[in-house]
């Protein structure tokens, strides 16, 4: 059985990506910090979607993490591999999100405590590929995948926002380079705006603004379905260090999102991922 670590997944793109991989099969391991109702200003535990992989197929596991703390994120491996003995799939979504992040003004005028996102993102990212990696290297097989955006490359919310998705591309292509040797995967994704909870209220604050997105908008399942088949892909190796788009990898595997096609930034906003330089310093 497929094992794997689904980081964040209270709710949003985290829940529904543990949940799309316990659909098929897999025994997941849940993490974020909300255990009841009121952890949160937004409904989601860690429980509740543990339930939710269980039900749809899976094993869902969950393990209360705060990943701003690093030991806490090696525990979290340590039990993984105490108590499955391998991890297949490690999927890095934990972000430090704050309501004000879309809020108008800039960088200076908003709270600093945007910045966190630096830590819960991408240095919990590397915490948790730091200790998964010499497990999947042993084993001589696994994925770790990166959640990002389009961000990366373009201005969107601010320079907190974008070093974070530009951030988790970088490790996917650096951390690939090492992994080469070993038949261990790196990618980061390009997600879709998804309709998450935080979206959707989003929306309806200003539905005028932000109504369209309704129509283009992914579930969060999507991307979990997405992983799935790249993970099966015999030809995994070759995409290692990319990042990738989920829509066109979702093309390209035949996933549709709830009988559609999700459109690419590519096509809607003339945007595409940097693609690194083959240059190796060591």
């Amino acid at each position: 059985m497929t094992v794997a670590i689904v980081t964040g997944a209270s709710r949003g793109a985290g829940r529904g990506i543990a949940i799309a991989l316990g659909s098929h099969g897999c025994v997941v391991y849940v993490t974020g910090r909300s255990e009841k109702a009121g952890d949160h200003p937004l409904p989601g535990t860690i429980y509740e979607t543990a339930a939710a992989v269980t039900a749809a197929g899976g094993t869902g596991i969950a393990v209360r993490v705060d990943h701003a703390v690093d030991t806490e994120g090696e525990a979290l491996i340590a039990q993984v591999l105490r108590e499955q003995g391998r991890i297949d799939i490690l999927i890095n979504n934990a972000t430090a999100v704050y309501d004000e992040l879309n809020a108008p003004g800039h960088f200076w005028e908003k709270p600093l405590k945007l910045v966190d996102m630096l830590d819960v993102g991408l240095r919990s990212g590397y915490v948790a590929s730091y200790y998964a990696a010499p497990a999947m290297v042993a084993q001589k097989s696994g994925l770790v995948i990166f959640t990002s955006a389009s961000g990366a490359v373009h201005y969107v919310f601010g320079p907190a926002y974008g070093a974070h998705k530009a951030g988790m591309d970088k490790f996917a292509a650096d951390m690939a380079v090492d992994f080469k040797d070993f038949g261990v995967a790196a990618l980061s994704i390009w997600m879709g705006a998804l309709l998450t909870d935080r979206l959707k209220a989003i929306i309806e604050s200003d539905r005028a603004k932000y109504g369209y997105l309704e129509d283009t908008a992914e579930t969060p399942e999507y991307t979990g379905h997405v992983v799935w088949a790249l993970y099966n892909d015999p030809g995994l190796m070759g995409l290692s260090g990319q990042t990738v788009i989920g829509a066109e990898l979702g093309a390209k595997y035949g996933v549709l999102d709830e009988g559609r096609q999700p459109p690419s930034y590519r096509d809607t906003h003339k945007i595409e991922p940097r693609v690194q330089y083959p240059n190796i310093i060591r």
